[in-house]
């Protein structure tokens, strides 16, 4: 009864838990196919999912930075779906990796052709390319709107404070990477080429080194497993001498 009793709260309480974490994965975001380096270039997915049984999602709008505008946004096609890219006008011109520009992206829609969208139980990815990324700050912003079938509209637009609890409606947010030495992933200079060369040669290095500190261990080990072997022999001698003696 006792160990019945245990497994059943076991139970409840992980449902409890999966209850109460559910809702804090279920929002729009953002993020990087393999990394997102300042002053590069990446592809990088919004992922919806569909959070309502009796709607599906049909629109997502997401609006890009005004204070680190993007010069260059590409978005990938999607059956059943209309892509929209709207730019707009600086209220003042910045200065973009030697280039000044005056007008940017500000927003991308996507309408689902159908009316259907996302159904629910299902999420979405949102492709997009996106670049020169910005080397004067560590993430970017992404506000959303999320509008369903039934013409409900959720606002993904609260910035996460610093030590605060997530909001109920994040806004999605992409970390960046340091910047490389390179943005287009290529060596300019020779000494560079060497430098990169250099790296493997010294991550091997490090990698021969594992099996000597595993085989010192593995010797330890033995050597103790052979020192109470020796022990447990030279008792049961000596227990054997005894009962020799006695007899």
């Amino acid at each position: 009864m006792k160990v019945s009793r245990i497994a059943a709260a076991g139970a409840l309480a992980g449902a409890t838990v999966l209850a109460l974490s559910g809702p804090a994965f279920a929002h729009v975001s953002v993020s990087a196919e393999g990394t997102a380096a300042k002053g590069g270039y990446a592809t990088v997915n919004f992922k919806v999912p569909n959070e309502r049984d009796n709607a599906s999602t049909t629109k997502l709008e997401v609006s890009f930075p005004t204070d680190h505008p993007l010069a260059s946004v590409m978005p990938e096609p999607i059956d059943g779906w209309t892509i929209k890219v709207t730019s707009s006008k600086l209220d003042k011109p910045v200065e973009l990796h030697g280039e000044k520009i005056s007008e940017a992206v500000s927003k991308v829609t996507w309408t689902a052709d159908d009316g259907k969208g996302i159904q629910a139980g299902f999420f979405q990815k949102f492709p997009l390319s996106i670049g020169q990324l910005p080397e004067d700050t560590d993430e970017l912003v992404f506000k959303a709107l999320q509008t369903y079938s039934n013409k409900e509209v959720v606002r993904w637009i609260e910035v996460p404070e610093a030590g605060a609890e997530e909001p109920d409606n994040p806004a999605p947010m992409l970390a960046l990477s340091a910047a490389t030495e390179d943005h287009h992933g290529g060596s300019s200079t020779a000494e560079e080429s060497a430098a990169a060369s250099a790296e493997p040669a010294a991550k091997t290095t490090t990698t021969a080194a594992e099996p000597a500190d595993t085989s010192d261990t593995t010797a330890r080990v033995l050597g103790v497993v052979g020192i109470v072997v020796g022990v447990a022999g030279v008792a049961f001698g000596v227990l054997a001498g005894r009962r020799r003696t006695t007899a």
